[in-house]
């Protein structure tokens, strides 16, 4: 395959800059906790932290993050492991985060929504030391801790950070739900309370040095095709994307963001955290998406930024308290994971001023590598201009020549901010990342002004309410049940979630199954938004002369 040389590409996108925006940025060579720490100490009294009403300055932050260092160094983390987040965005995970980042170790985050068997893959996978998650998460690593006595483990709870009367009623709440809690018995098992009661006592532990290549995190994506990956992630790669996302929304200290997107996606990580506490600026956290909280988030917080994709916005827009709003201080909004009506920016802008910037990116980059500018031109339907130090082209799926404006191929990029590879996953790395190029898999078309547009995503992806769904995740198990003979999911346009997933099947012979039936088979084992919302019977599928599924021909249908 052809390899187009970067030094040849046109980057006609430059004259659309807008003024604040160079070609090119410097970047800071510090690691994350050393940029962490500079900011704290240039903003101890400022408030970093807003969570469900309670005000964490960074000095208070700080010190978290300190003790779980100490933490993390008396249980032998060191640099190079892996410590796995299992936690909502909250405090738990800002001072978890940075703790392990301040010993030289690897975060591996994984969501909340995970199920047992997705956060046991992940703990195993990534080789994880120890594992910090929410106490209401207990039965989904319940299994694991079982059989593994002696891992290192600290359960953290809502209540740790909710002011009086708040904590106790939350509790009480709790209890009276019949949740599974973990058991205190287990002798690994630290409470975050008792953590940060015992180790803010211990002496400060020095951040380690380190260097821009070294790993930061591993985030598990599906990558551009196949089944949860880790993408690994460095400590520079995280710099680049912050600093380029900071120049490009002319973001400052005096911003409120509005953190909904999950820390454990790259997204949320990079524009919220890293981002928000690299500035100096304040977060306001929600650990699960209320469009009414996020209303009344707006007017009474004066948030300035927001980031989130479509479905949120257009929840928002739909909600009856939306009309009501009032005093809204929104000025950028970013937006991204799936295509924006244009009816949807132009509603939103007129009620609170934001402006919904569009973007595109992958975890494979962090996240964001263009977006429409801030100030100057915003193109309909277009995922906007590459971000500073960042080449975008169109190749030809097959040959890989590059292709001129206005023609239809593969976009492939290259920045300071991609992956290193794949997690112990050497083939799989060759395959995307090629002589510094990588290839995204999305079909895509640029301007003669240098806007890029998707024409159409990955063949088999399909994205739901912003979320990547994998169909060889799920037909993978779909195939696992007993009656099952073929299995081929594709998606379909849904108005609320942009996609959802059609599963076609064929039963084995006398064997018999309802779409009921498969959908609670599949809720054991995969995350809610993976499950398709339509089952189709058919006796055989359409298949290739080779007996490949017709994957595109059930599509059209």
């Amino acid at each position: 395959m052809i390899k187009p040389d970067p030094n040849t590409i046109p980057k006609p996108w430059l004259q659309h800059y807008d003024a604040h925006v160079p070609p090119t940025l410097a970047y800071s060579e510090q690691s994350l906790p050393e940029i962490f720490r500079e900011n704290t100490q240039k903003n101890a009294e400022r408030i970093a932290v807003k969570f469900l009403g309670k005000a964490l300055t960074y000095a208070q932050i700080e010190k978290s993050a300190n003790a779980f260092a100490a933490y993390f160094e008396a249980k032998g983390v060191g640099k190079g492991d892996r410590v796995m987040l299992m936690l909502p965005n909250s405090p738990h995970f800002i001072a978890a985060y940075y703790g392990a980042l301040k010993r030289g170790a690897i975060v591996v985050p994984a969501s909340p929504l995970d199920t047992a068997s997705e956060a046991e893959y992940k703990f195993k996978n990534s080789g994880a030391k120890v594992v910090v998650f929410l106490d209401l998460l207990y039965d989904k690593l319940m299994e694991l801790l079982r059989v593994e006595p002696n891992i290192p483990a600290v359960v953290a709870d809502v209540g740790d950070y909710l002011p009086w009367p708040k904590n106790f009623l939350f509790r009480l709440k709790k209890k009276s739900l019949g949740k599974i809690l973990p058991d205190f018995t287990r002798s690994a098992t630290r409470t975050y309370a008792s953590v940060l009661k015992e180790y803010r006592r211990a002496p400060i532990v020095p951040t380690m040095p380190l260097k821009g290549a070294d790993t930061a995190v591993i985030i598990y994506t599906g990558g551009t095709t196949g089944v949860s990956k880790g993408v690994v992630l460095s400590h520079h790669a995280l710099v680049v994307n912050m600093t380029q996302a900071k120049k490009w929304g002319s973001l400052t200290e005096s911003d409120v963001g509005l953190c909904v997107l999950p820390f454990f996606h790259g997204f949320g990580m990079s524009v919220g955290l890293n981002l928000s506490l690299s500035s100096g600026g304040k977060m306001v956290l929600m650990p699960r998406w209320d469009e009414a909280q996020a209303i009344k988030h707006f007017e009474k917080d004066g948030i300035t930024v927001f980031a989130g994709v479509p479905t949120m916005y257009n929840a928002i827009l739909n909600h009856k308290n939306f009309a009501k709003l009032k005093n809204a201080k929104l000025r950028g909004c970013f937006v991204g994971a799936a295509p924006v009506p244009e009816a949807l920016k132009v509603a939103f802008k007129e009620k609170t001023g934001g402006t919904l910037i569009e973007g595109y990116g992958l975890t494979e980059s962090v996240t964001a590598k263009c977006a429409n500018p801030y100030y100057g031109l915003k193109k309909e339907k277009s995922i906007g201009l590459p971000w500073p130090d960042t080449l975008m082209a169109i190749v030809d799926e097959n040959a890989g020549t590059l292709l001129p404006p206005g023609k239809e191929g593969e976009i492939i990029l290259r920045s300071p901010d991609l992956m290193t590879g794949y997690w112990q996953n050497a083939e799989a790395t060759a395959a995307t990342i090629k002589d510094g190029w990588l290839y995204t898999g999305d079909i895509g078309k640029m301007d003669a002004d240098g806007y890029f547009a998707i024409v159409d995503r990955k063949k088999d992806l399909i994205i739901t309410g912003g979320y990547n769904v994998y169909p060889a995740e799920v037909e993978d198990v779909l195939y696992k049940h007993p009656a099952v003979l073929e299995a081929c999911v594709v998606g379909i346009k849904d108005d609320h979630l942009g996609e959802v997933g059609r599963a076609f099947i064929a039963l084995k012979p006398g064997m018999q199954a309802t779409g009921d039936d498969l959908k609670k088979f599949l809720t054991d084992q995969l995350i809610k938004y993976k499950i398709p919302r339509e089952y189709v019977f058919r006796e055989s599928l359409p298949k290739s002369m080779v007996g490949k599924i017709l994957r595109k021909e059930l599509r059209e249908k």
